[in-house]
């Protein structure tokens, strides 16, 4: 994963920022992607680079709470506008599991390594056509007054029975979009899964509300 240059808060202008509750330099590069054209006097910044902050307790039940506590957090530990999306793979055989757990279903967070392999053994006697999943995405953007704003979106496809490719992150190697036939989202280059990831049509869904949006 590329490393994030640290940033000196200072130096930012707080009317032209907007923080990504993030370390990860991915998930930077895939909203900065989809909002900058919209946003184009915006700068967008990942919160890893403000400084080590602790990670608020996601205790919410919906990827929408989740979301939220983690654009709030970043609003008040940086005074920034804040961006946060709380995703996760939803599997039809496993009642929507891992869900809103999808970063910590092995245990602990963050292991995509552990989270892959619990999937692949609790799908071991689900047949192919039974596979079925869509990765579940909500963006929440909350401005330094409080306003929040929200977008929704997904993105329908399988999981496969072995891991393929180099991009992307968390369950991307194992997951057949609809949109690509036979390509798992890993496969695909970062231009390819923006135009059709979960996060993506959940930034779509968002930009409407964005004309004249400003970081108050």
């Amino acid at each position: 994963m590329p490393s994030l240059e640290k940033l000196d808060p200072k130096a930012l202008d707080p009317e032209r920022t907007v923080v990504v509750a993030t370390g990860n330099a991915h998930k930077l590069e895939e909203i900065q992607a989809i909002l900058g054209p919209v946003l184009p006097s915006m700068r967008f910044v990942a919160l890893g680079q403000l400084g080590d902050f602790p990670e608020p307790d996601e205790n919410g039940d919906t990827f929408l709470a989740n979301a939220i506590i983690k654009a709030e957090a970043a609003v008040a530990e940086t005074g920034f506008a804040a961006i946060a999306d709380d995703s996760g793979l939803a599997v039809d055989a496993l009642d929507g599991a891992p869900g809103v757990h999808s970063a910590r279903y092995c245990g602990h967070h963050g292991d995509d390594a552990a989270n892959n392999e619990k999937l692949l053994a609790n799908l071991a006697n689900v047949s192919d056509a039974e596979r079925t999943a869509r990765f579940v995405s909500v963006v929440v953007l909350i401005g330094r007054s409080g306003l929040v704003l929200s977008g929704t979106g997904t993105c329908e496809g399988a999981v496969g029975r072995e891991g393929r490719g180099e991009h992307g992150f968390g369950y991307d190697p194992l997951f057949l979009p609809e949109d690509t036939p036979g390509r798992t989202m890993a496969e695909l280059l970062p231009d390819e899964k923006n135009a059709i990831s979960h996060r993506f049509h959940a930034l779509e869904n968002l930009i409407p509300q964005l004309e004249g949006w400003t970081t108050a």
